[in-house]
């Protein structure tokens, strides 16, 4: 089964995915490592050079290539936005939104240039932007789960609650 992770930028889909993949006993993969790897460029340079709904699509694409993989997949914070990439990935898996708090994501993507949107955004801007998202995360996945505590049992609630899906 393919676990889908999804959330707002710096949420720490990365960070507890490795930790879930490993608990689980499967691998990990990070969509944004995917998308450099096959655009041969950086966010930031596609963001510029092609724009995001360019970026939009190739990771729609991204997400669909992993679907029914063993694997805990760590989704850009815009994948799941698309209902069509949320139901392809809820089909051949399970999706789960890592729930955080504004400010806590805020602190760890304010200074981060490999985020164009946080880079080109306000503080303000990327708060609107969380509350919207917020909204869509709910709606396209299968688990929310409160991360509030460590990396490490947010990954152990993620394993628990991926077991329950099945």
């Amino acid at each position: 089964m393919t676990v889908f992770l999804c959330g707002f930028m710096g949420c720490g889909k990365s960070t507890v995915g490795k930790l879930a993949a490993k608990k689980l006993g499967c691998g990990f993969c990070d969509t944004d490592d995917l998308i450099v790897e096959d655009q041969k460029m950086s966010i930031p340079e596609i963001f510029a050079e092609k724009g995001e709904p360019y970026f939009r699509e190739v990771e729609a694409n991204i997400v669909k290539s992993v679907c029914g993989k063993k694997a805990v997949v760590a989704c850009g914070g815009g994948a799941m936005l698309n209902p069509d990439t949320a139901k392809a990935a809820s089909e051949s898996g399970v999706v789960v939104y890592l729930d955080v708090d504004f400010e806590t994501c805020y602190e760890r993507i304010c200074n981060d240039k490999n985020r164009p949107i946080a880079a080109s955004s306000t503080k303000e801007e990327l708060e609107e932007r969380f509350n919207t998202r917020r909204v869509l995360y709910l709606k396209h996945s299968d688990i929310q789960i409160d991360c509030s505590g460590s990396p490490i049992e947010t990954a152990d609630k993620i394993v628990a609650s991926v077991r329950k899906f099945r």
